[in-house]
């Protein structure tokens, strides 16, 4: 085997290889899914055995719970319960301004729903509050650790200004009745913020320490059971879960399973929840906090993600707890907002929350290109469907100079296809006859077998960067190309579906159109560009032709859409050149031989 040939088959199991790298990269299994499937047992059991009794108002639709609020059998000294009130209202509150609209509960003074308003999901806006059942909800209090219950007495609820609103609720512990305190949630929001803050206030009514100690914490500030959107499971493409801790520039992004929570007891920045899209951060500035990141799971739900942070015991009778959440879309232009106090309205600066962001360090500069040039196009061109196709064209313009030279070797190959036939037909059986005869056609044509190769090979830094830009750019979400089937460039599209589970596989059995379209013209594109090589009998050459395409046709089945639509476009501009430089401009003649003179002569 001559060299030429050598470097063809190793660039050709280089090609294999980075296909079947990218399939493992998106369909590998999903730890989350696993992980639920074995908690399973452990949801069934965490499940709430307590009945509530529901009433409607007919006149509002304001669900009212009958609480209660006193144990019904005496509590064990130590234990923390509320003062006795009867007069407590169960109705809920609902804030809204430009950005959210947030359900305030006086269960435990917390949050029972969190919507984006600007974000929708099936037409609906993202609720970033996930829940299984009615008794789950955001911002809890806890007295202790993260594993004790929340509390789950009502808090009488007052509206401070437009934009504050006030629970509080007086409690005492058992064997110290005659010290009272009252714990006081104050949520504070701003119009155009998805950053909110939450202050705590615990004071005790007699002049000594507050007596909140549970191996040396106070209580937890709880948000889970998840955070949405609505997602059935994670997959770790269309949807995933993250969790996240920086602090001084350094992000750790740590492994958390069921039964082992992430706890920190350092002194950090942030802590986070991240998903595809959206993003859930608490700011704890370097407090002496304890933060917990867990994914317990939770009844009704497919797998649970919670977040607390922990403040140790006090030592006064007055303390004062802030806590701020930045609660919303995962994009660069919100998160980055708190680098400068001039740019948000809490005048916060130098948070680093775009480090909740994905990124990926190798083409990470590249998705960061295509990303700038896909919105100068799109606010021209208002359909980032439009927009691929343009970026598309842009990035084959990009490699043109490259690529020239490759299609008018490939079009030369073409053009001995048939002497290389005559080869093959002469010497039949002798290989390695056909391989010293084929590598002296080459010279003497001045032509190379790897020119096929090349136009494959130059493409896949561009579809590595744009599979990260199609799958996380946030733009992408629900961008509509074609209104009826490709509804949103940043899922696979879809056909029809028929409804059911493929066996083996686990794909849902749902028709897709561009995977179609794709290995057409991929075939196409194959076809005009693929070369004979020495040591390829037709039945390899086949092999190559129609098999690298039916592999990447399974490989690429389930990406974003926007991802096929610029592999097609960019295949079709690929045949269109190639077949130019086969059909219409004949192939130049091969370069003259320059014969080296011998040493000694001149």
């Amino acid at each position: 085997m001559d060299r030429k040939t050598l470097l063809a088959v190793i660039l050709s199991v280089v090609v294999i290889t980075i296909g079947f790298s990218i399939q493992s990269l998106l369909s590998r299994p999903s730890p989350e899914e696993v992980a639920a499937a074995e908690a399973a047992a452990l949801a069934q059991e965490e499940a709430a055995a307590t009945e509530q009794f529901q009433t409607t108002d007919p006149t509002t639709d304001i669900v009212v719970q009958p609480a209660v609020d006193v144990p019904a059998v005496a509590a064990p000294t130590g234990a923390v319960v509320p003062v006795p009130q009867d007069d407590i209202n169960r109705q809920t509150r609902t804030y809204i301004n430009d950005l959210i609209e947030v359900t305030l509960d006086p269960v435990g003074g917390s949050v029972s729903s969190y919507k984006l308003l600007d974000h929708l999901d099936k037409g609906e806006p993202v609720d970033m509050l996930f829940t299984g059942a009615d008794n789950q909800r955001a911002f809890t209090l806890h007295f202790g650790d993260y594993t004790t219950p929340p509390v789950e007495a009502l808090f009488v609820l007052q509206q401070q200004s437009q934009n504050v609103y006030e629970f509080y609720r007086d409690f005492y512990v058992v064997g110290r009745e005659d010290e009272p305190f009252r714990i006081t949630k104050r949520y504070t929001v701003q119009p155009g913020e998805y950053l909110f803050q939450l202050d705590v206030e615990v004071r005790n009514s007699a002049n000594a320490v507050v007596p909140l100690n549970f191996n040396g914490l106070a209580y937890t500030i709880g948000y889970g059971p998840q955070f949405g959107p609505v997602f059935e499971k994670l997959d770790q493409r269309t949807e995933f879960r993250r969790y996240l801790i920086y602090d001084e520039g350094k992000r750790d992004s740590p492994k958390v399973k069921p039964g082992k929570p992430e706890i920190t007891t350092d002194r950090v920045n942030w802590v986070a929840l991240g998903g595809k899209y959206f993003t859930v951060i608490a700011l704890t500035d370097n407090r002496e906090l304890t933060t917990v990141l867990a994914q317990e799971p939770r009844e009704g739900l497919p797998v649970g993600s919670q977040l607390y942070i922990s403040r140790p015991v006090m030592s006064a009778s007055l303390v004062e707890d802030s806590y701020q959440f930045y609660v919303g879309p995962k994009t660069q232009r919100e998160l980055d907002r708190y680098d400068n106090a001039e740019d948000n309205a809490w005048l916060r600066q130098d948070l680093n929350l775009g480090k909740a962001m994905e990124s990926r360090a190798l083409l990470g500069w590249l998705e960061n290109i295509l990303k700038w040039l896909l919105q100068v196009i799109y606010r021209l061109i208002p359909n980032y469907g439009v927009a691929i196709i343009i970026t598309t064209i842009i990035v084959k313009l990009i490699l043109w100079p490259l690529m020239r030279k490759s299609y008018q070797s490939t079009a030369r190959m073409q053009g001995i296809n048939p002497k290389i036939q005559e080869l093959r037909d002469k010497y039949g059986d002798d290989k390695q006859k056909v391989n010293t005869e084929m590598a002296a056609l080459y010279k003497k044509e001045g032509v190379s077998p790897l020119g096929g190769c090349l136009p494959m090979l130059a493409q896949f830094p561009f579809f590595l960067a744009m599979y990260g830009l199609f799958n996380n750019h946030f733009d992408l979400r629900g961008a509509v190309f074609i209104p009826g089937w490709i509804v949103d460039l940043s899922a696979p599209d879809i056909i029809y579906d028929f409804g059911f589970m493929i066996p083996m596989i686990g794909w849902p059995a749902i028709l897709r159109g561009l995977p179609l379209i794709f290995i057409a013209t991929q075939l196409i594109s194959t076809s005009l560009t693929q070369t004979p090589q020495a040591n390829q009998s037709n039945a390899q050459m086949n092999m190559m032709k129609y098999g690298l395409p039916a592999v990447f046709f399974f490989i690429l089945y389930n990406v974003p859409s926007g991802l096929l639509v610029y592999w097609i476009f960019s295949n079709v501009i690929t045949a269109g050149q190639q077949y130019y430089y086969n059909k219409v401009k004949k192939p130049d003649a091969p370069p003259p031989q320059n014969k080296r003179p011998k040493k000694g002569k001149r």
